[in-house]
């Protein structure tokens, strides 16, 4: 790996975290928390999940130490203090937002700390492993550990799974998820 793809993901992580500002710039408190239909999780859950995710998983790839804690999930106003992963759909349909304004901060924070990251890591790192095949259990069924296979979880592997290919598939539900209260998707 070189300095050109690290480039690259800089660039995509930026506009990733680009489309999240603006999805949250036209969003209201409103919009962002209501339940459309039954088993239809709220807005307020594909943005707390996606970013509290974030946090939590980039320390994994030699970032910065999350800044998620009791006083944020407080300011924020989270129904649920958990990034919901290892939790059903009918408990996190419960996941609210009470200051959107707070969230927007923490959010920045975080999109913030993680592109300071890859900013200066040093490329030739990008393969190193981080996560050794055969998997954990607990990895064995997932994403990253699809894309890692038999080679490992490599830094690289991980940036792209854990961060900016999670925050595309969850912009996608946001998108989706705008339509169904009335607001527009975020591109063309």
């Amino acid at each position: 790996m070189d300095a050109d793809y690290r480039s690259s993901l800089l660039r995509r992580l930026r506009a990733v975290h680009s489309l999240y500002y603006d999805a949250c710039a036209t969003m209201s408190l409103e919009q962002v928390n209501q339940v459309v239909f039954p088993s239809a999780l709220p807005i307020a859950f594909s943005l707390a999940h996606q970013v509290l995710i974030e946090d939590a998983v980039t320390v994994a790839t030699g970032g910065p130490a999350p800044q998620f804690n009791a006083a944020w999930a407080q300011r924020i106003g989270l129904s649920i203090n958990d990034h919901g992963k290892e939790r059903g759909v009918d408990e996190m349909m419960h996941q609210r937002i009470e200051d959107f304004d707070a969230f927007k901060e923490f959010q920045r924070l975080v999109f913030v700390a993680t592109e300071g990251h890859v900013a200066t890591l040093d490329p030739a790192t990008l393969n190193d492993v981080l996560v050794a095949f055969p998997y954990p259990p607990e990895v064995a069924n997932t994403f990253s550990a699809r894309v890692g296979g038999e080679h490992g979880i490599s830094r690289c592997d991980a940036l792209e799974s854990w961060i900016y290919q999670h925050a595309l598939r969850h912009m996608g539900e946001i998108e989706h998820a705008r339509a169904l209260v009335g607001l527009t998707g975020m591109t063309s």
